[in-house]
């Protein structure tokens, strides 16, 4: 097993090299910060503007190679991940945002997860009744909701909650209260208020699409014959169920995760702006906004990252759920 990993860890490594240079590629060709800067009044002479890029990494007149060698040889030696637009250091950013990004996604997407799996299993087990076609409906229903229609729901829906009951009993703008004073257990039920709505937003959309996958997969194995002969040798049938049934239709569920992270990533996006979460998701749309080519590429390495890390911890689930992989 751990020969596995460790080819599929060097796989990942490669495929992160690759993707970076990509984004920063893509991000150099399609921004122009040179714009910024021309756009400034008094307009800077061509000479000024030119110094100014070379000293952020960002001149267009330099090739592309060249940059991405600077840019990255600083990242692997120093772990700078160079200057902003606006001449500020990217580092700093950084690390301010993602764990404002991944606090909301790991538990959004964790939630969807769990809850999907077992509302699709259930829903197998009692293919056709009255709660399976309701779980159906739900499922499709929320499917058909884009993220941030449904982020905007619950945001009115909390707005007329809170003006029904005359209190604010649910808070949906930013990630805490600022200023606030306590100890640990205050700043923790301020950030449980403050995830809720954010989290259900992301969690519904993995619940519905897990849950629909969890299902068609549940229902291979129930008519399969190593569960009539786990049944046969006395185990219950729940317990037949749950030890060999889902272990095995969970399997396919592992590589599904990971690589619907980035759907999450991107649902995320528009989350963290709607609820005014300051996160990595915000941060790519104004540094778009701003032609800042560090910062995009910078959001970029988090979400190659944040996917293949996901790869690779969907191959160790694989791997330890089906013995195949192992030997």
């Amino acid at each position: 097993m751990l020969r596995y990993l460790a080819k599929r860890l060097a796989y990942y490594l490669l495929l992160l090299v690759v993707s970076i240079f990509l984004a920063y590629a893509l991000s150099s060709a399609s921004l122009n910060p040179r714009a910024y800067f021309e756009a400034k009044q008094p307009r800077p002479s061509a000479a000024a503007v030119d110094r100014q890029l070379t000293d952020l990494g960002i001149n267009d007149r330099t090739p592309i190679v060249e940059r991405f060698g600077h840019w990255s040889s600083d990242l692997v030696l120093h772990g700078d991940l160079g200057q902003s637009i606006h001449d500020t250091p990217i580092n700093a950013e950084f690390g301010r945002r993602i764990w404002v990004s991944l606090r909301l996604m790991l538990v959004g997407s964790l939630l969807g997860m769990l809850l999907g799996v077992a509302a699709g299993a259930w829903g197998a087990v009692r293919q056709y009744r009255i709660s399976d076609r309701a779980l159906t409906i739900f499922s499709f229903v929320v499917l058909s909701t884009p993220v941030f229609l449904m982020a905007l729901f619950l945001k009115n829906g909390a707005i007329a909650l809170n003006q029904a009951s005359g209190h604010q009993l649910i808070n949906f703008t930013g990630y805490e209260t600022p200023g606030l004073t306590g100890g640990f257990v205050a700043h923790l039920s301020d950030w449980s208020v403050h995830l809720l709505l954010p989290t259900l937003s992301l969690a519904l959309g993995g619940l519905a699409t897990y849950s629909r996958y969890q299902r068609g997969t549940m229902l291979d194995v129930l008519g399969s014959d190593y569960l009539r002969t786990a049944e046969a040798k006395g185990l219950t049938r729940r317990r037949a169920l749950v030890k060999h049934g889902l272990r095995t239709a969970v399997i396919p569920m592992s590589t599904l995760f990971a690589y619907s992270f980035l759907g999450i990533l991107t649902g995320a996006t528009f989350t963290e702006t709607i609820f005014g979460w300051h996160g990595m998701g915000e941060w790519f749309i104004n540094a778009i906004n701003e032609n800042d080519t560090n910062a995009v590429v910078a959001v970029n390495l988090f979400a190659a990252v944040v996917v293949l890390a996901s790869g690779f911890v969907a191959d160790a689930l694989h791997a330890a759920l089906d013995p195949r992989v192992r030997h």
